[in-house]
């Protein structure tokens, strides 16, 4: 969606497709979040 969204707004300039885009920005690195804070954890202790 996010390439999709781009490509409208290089191809339009409309501010409301580049608003969009920052929203879908913000989505994108808020789901990303919680994996990035889990990868420190370990399941199981490495021998």
């Amino acid at each position: 969606m996010y390439e999709f969204t781009w490509r409208v707004f290089k191809e339009t300039g409309n501010v409301d497709i580049y608003l969009l885009l920052k929203e879908l920005e913000k989505e994108e690195h808020m789901n990303i979040l919680p994996f990035m804070e889990n990868a420190n954890e370990v399941d199981h202790p490495v021998s």
